[in-house]
């Protein structure tokens, strides 16, 4: 039976995200190829990028920021208030799509220490790429050594998503693009980099 929504055309939520061919590919490719030792590794680098991790150092780089000047003062709250909505922003879009997580398709991959990660119609965007996209995108105001050390860094976390399968390389892609605009859009109210007043 067509619904009212469906007759006019309007979309209903939760909307149903597939994954593209490349993802599937890539997520068979990682199934058959892994082993146990790899995945533990995987699992254990995720934790770099998770928001409850990311929510304390913010809170802790926001506290050691009062009162060491503007500039500091400036680069605490935009850390806090990026940590923030990027930590946010996923839960939100995760209500409007659902997408099936890759570890809960294969088998295959289980043998091969592939294990259960989040929920199982969770996986569009990734909450962990989102926020290394913003941190990668908020490291472009550094020095380029830190910079490069930074974005390298985020862009390895982010892909420890897809080795264990928790996301389709889509959704990681996805995550970092929405994480890196998330954190300049917030730059024109924290006003992060800005200057230190002379």
């Amino acid at each position: 039976m067509r619904t009212a929504a469906h007759l006019r055309g309007t979309p209903t939520f939760p909307m149903t995200v597939r994954p593209t061919a490349a993802d599937a590919v890539i997520a068979r490719s990682i199934a058959r190829n892994t082993a146990p030792a790899p995945e533990e590794i995987a699992r254990g680098l995720t934790w770099g990028a998770d928001e409850k991790v990311l929510l304390v150092l913010a809170a802790a780089g926001w506290l050691a920021s009062r009162g060491r000047g503007a500039a500091l003062e400036r680069a605490g709250n935009h850390a806090l208030l990026v940590t923030v909505a990027a930590s946010l922003l996923p839960h939100g879009l995760k209500l409007l799509f659902n997408q099936t997580r890759p570890d809960r398709l294969t088998v295959v991959g289980h043998v091969h220490g592939i294990s259960i990660s989040g929920k199982r119609k969770d996986a569009f965007p990734s909450g962990h790429a989102l926020h290394m996209g913003a941190l990668a995108s908020a490291a472009a105001t550094l020095p380029a050594r830190a910079r490069r050390t930074i974005q390298a860094v985020a862009i390895g976390l982010s892909l420890t998503r897809v080795a264990v399968l928790a996301h389709w390389t889509s959704d990681v892609i996805a995550g970092f693009a929405l994480g890196a605009g998330l954190e300049r859009l917030l730059r024109l109210w924290t006003g992060y980099p800005g200057k230190d007043p002379r």
